[in-house]
């Protein structure tokens, strides 16, 4: 019976230790640059804003495009990499497709 508590005590540690580094993890501050597709439906609706409003996050439209029939917009969203999260799943909820930047390193 020793021998369980024993074992067992190094196993608690290990997921007591796993959730204050997931806890610290959401807790960073995160920056993403996101590709943010509007259907027609929701061009004219003020969504940007509203995830303003709703999340504690700092939005920066870095480059956009409209025409009558969709919008597209690169977006960088600064916060809690919770916040970040939380805000991408509402845009994903509204009908808004969201794909990440992909950066290019090599510059000439």
């Amino acid at each position: 019976m020793a021998a369980k508590k024993k074992a067992a005590k190094p196993a608690r540690k290990a997921a007591k230790k796993a959730v204050r580094k997931t806890k610290r993890a959401a807790n960073q501050r995160k920056t993403a640059r996101l590709w943010l597709m509007f259907p027609q439906r929701l061009i004219t609706k003020p969504v940007v804003w509203e995830l303003s409003q709703k999340f504690p996050v700092v939005t920066n439209v870095r480059q956009a495009s409209v025409t009558g029939e969709i919008g597209l917009i690169c977006l960088e969203l600064d916060g809690l990499a919770n916040d970040v999260k939380k805000a991408v799943a509402w845009l994903e909820r509204r009908g808004v497709s969201v794909e990440p930047v992909e950066i290019n390193v090599i510059e000439s």
